[in-house]
């Protein structure tokens, strides 16, 4: 064998050997267990969550962007990631919110989002702030909205003010095309909006306008429209701006969907759109629903047609890829359903005890590795009353209407007084996980040209 020979022959084996290198860089799960990769915890779903997992993993990543990489901190940074969704205006004895105010106090939680629903305030006409509703003398429709801002005060719980829910005379067709249906005008709402952020401008910071307008029927019977939710998201931000520049504009959360229906949109399609049309520059932080379905907080799966924790992780991707990275995002609705077996899972199913360790993981996972993320909004506190037992969505409770807590309550209570146990994800893994598939690539297409050349017949 000559020398020019050998060193072919040498430089072949460097090269599989740095092949098959970069193929186990490639395929090696940032995971210590099966649950840690695929949030399953039986057998058959972890074998088919790591099939999945090898699927996903090597396909392109989404551009994430901590802010330590993008350089730039990210704006609006919360002074605390526990939040969670509360019903205080469903809620008819004043005691009561009070008592559900201590609770969240004392298991650490310092926001609370909060609706604030237009057809309960601006209940009979334009500039009408008196509910005869009930009572032909009128009350201040304001009374109870006022309260829970001075409750949450005493307690240092932040507001998140959610906007949404025209009253009917906002429209023509009044409710036929359904309750959430937005107003005629978008001026209306813009008025609302002003009038709701000047009346508790410096007690109320956090303003989230609207909810879910991507489907759910919370745009209406109609069909959803991106560019026109867009509009109306930058008219109300900059009337609230105009009479409160200190406030913080939360754009609507998106309802995580694969549907394309005309009622419904995906959720990533909606959002290009939202930005083309202009949106980025009509929200401080954008909105995320963090529910897990199926699989438990550490699903590392990541397809944008499947819908589990980290799906938000696309939603980070097109804000980084149009220029927002400095934009956080805060989960408005995270938590996991408990539905008893004689309901349908409509919102997946697990027992009491999975959905206290899920919520915490939920908690954890956004600490340690989504470093964009800010407050993370429990679904739900409690309820007024045990009316909707029947209904699937009434198993995400922390607490019964009774005041009994449940262990979901409890475990984040005790995470919250133990404090974060992880540590962040070091950049250098986001990096890895981010070049995973160029090692992929590169390791199995020299392993299968040199298959193939073994395999090749010889002259």
């Amino acid at each position: 064998m000559t020398s020019a020979e050998h060193t072919r022959r040498l430089g072949r084996r460097l090269l599989l050997a740095l092949a098959a290198l970069a193929l186990l860089v490639a395929l090696w799960p940032n995971a210590r267990s099966l649950y840690d990769l695929t949030g399953e915890e039986q057998w058959r779903g972890q074998a088919a969550g790591v099939i999945h997992w090898l699927n996903t993993a090597v396909r392109p990543q989404p551009t994430l962007e901590p802010g330590e990489v993008a350089g730039s901190p990210l704006a609006y940074p919360a002074v605390s990631p526990f939040g969670v969704n509360t019903f205080l205006h469903q809620e008819a004895e004043p005691e009561k919110r009070a008592r559900t105010l201590d609770l969240l106090a004392a298991a650490g939680f310092r926001f609370i989002r909060e609706e604030f629903p237009w057809e309960d305030i601006e209940i009979h006409g334009k500039g009408d702030f008196v509910d005869r509703r009930n009572d032909p003398a009128g009350v201040d429709a304001w009374a109870k909205y006022d309260q829970i801002v001075g409750l949450a005060a005493e307690r240092n719980i932040a507001v998140i003010a959610r906007l949404s829910n025209p009253p009917a005379w906002t429209r023509a067709a009044g409710d036929e095309i359904g309750t959430n249906a937005p107003p005629d005008d978008f001026n209306d709402f813009g008025d609302f909006a002003a009038t709701v952020a000047e009346r508790y401008r410096g007690r109320i910071r956090y303003y989230q306008l609207w909810n879910e307008p991507n489907g759910n029927e919370e745009w209406g019977r109609q069909d959803v429209n991106p560019e026109a939710f867009a509009e109306l998201l930058c008219l109300a931000h900059d009337r609230i701006k105009a009479v409160d520049p200190s406030a913080v504009v939360l754009a609507g959360a998106l309802t995580p969907t694969v549907a394309n229906d005309g009622r419904n949109m995906n959720d990533l399609i909606f959002l290009e759109r939202m930005l083309a049309a202009g949106a980025g520059e009509c929200f401080d932080v954008f909105s995320a629903q963090g529910y897990g379905l199926w699989s438990g907080p550490t699903d590392q799966r990541l397809r944008p047609t499947v819908i589990n924790y980290a799906h938000n992780l696309f939603l980070r991707d097109i804000l980084v890829r149009h220029g927002y990275a400095a934009k956080p995002i805060w989960i408005s609705e995270m938590g996991w359903n408990t539905a008893p077996e004689d309901i349908a899972p409509t919102y997946g199913r697990v027992t009491e005890a999975q959905q206290a360790r899920y919520t915490v993981g939920a908690y954890r996972r956004a600490q340690d590795e989504w470093p964009w993320i800010g407050v993370n909004n429990y679904w739900f506190f409690r309820r007024p009353s045990d009316s909707e037992v029947s209904q699937a969505w009434y198993y995400f409770r922390m607490l019964e209407p009774d005041f009994t807590p449940l262990p979901v309550y409890d475990a984040v209570a005790g995470y919250v007084a133990g404090g974060p146990s992880g540590s962040p994800m070091p950049g250098w893994q986001v990096e890895w996980m981010r070049w995973r598939p160029v090692f992929f690539l590169f390791g199995a297409g020299v392993l299968f040209y040199a298959l193939l050349r073994a395999l090749a017949p010889r002259e």
